[in-house]
């Protein structure tokens, strides 16, 4: 079995979202192209995260922003060990970037923040890109 071949079986062993998160996650891809078409790359990840949340927000899905994430080991639990860029639907985490470049730690961060919080699906958003699809990354656990 050749590299990629076996790549790919690794892809599939992870089951998709449902229908209804599937759904949700386009109306993200296509809120994360609306607000970068109108203002473009160079702005703060700030800007972006409020612009993002608004845009999510007038499509009628239920938002919340820098989310409290609870991290427990052991019998050790932190309350707020991290914040959550965007949670859309109590389901799908959105990390924002405004980098040169995602690199591996940005990834392995988010693979860490779904682990955590137990959730299925997430979104990486680079908006310092020239074209947006080249900033967008998709983690499903």
């Amino acid at each position: 079995m050749n590299h990629q071949a076996h790549q790919g079986h690794q892809e599939c062993s992870y089951p998709e979202p449902s229908e209804h998160l599937d759904a949700i996650a386009r109306q993200i891809v296509d809120s994360c192209f609306c607000v970068h078409k109108d203002l473009g790359p160079g702005l703060l990840e700030s800007a972006y995260g409020l612009f993002l949340f608004d845009e999510l927000k007038e499509r009628g899905l239920d938002i919340r922003r820098e989310v409290p994430l609870t991290v427990t080991r052991k019998n050790r639990t932190i309350d707020m060990a991290y914040r959550l860029d965007l949670l859309v639907e109590n389901e799908i985490i959105i990390e924002l970037k405004t980098v040169e470049k995602i690199l591996p730690i940005h990834q392995a961060q988010m693979m860490t923040y779904l682990k955590l919080s137990q959730k299925k699906l997430g979104f990486l958003v680079n908006f310092n890109n020239k074209l947006i699809k080249d900033g967008i990354k998709r983690f499903v656990i």
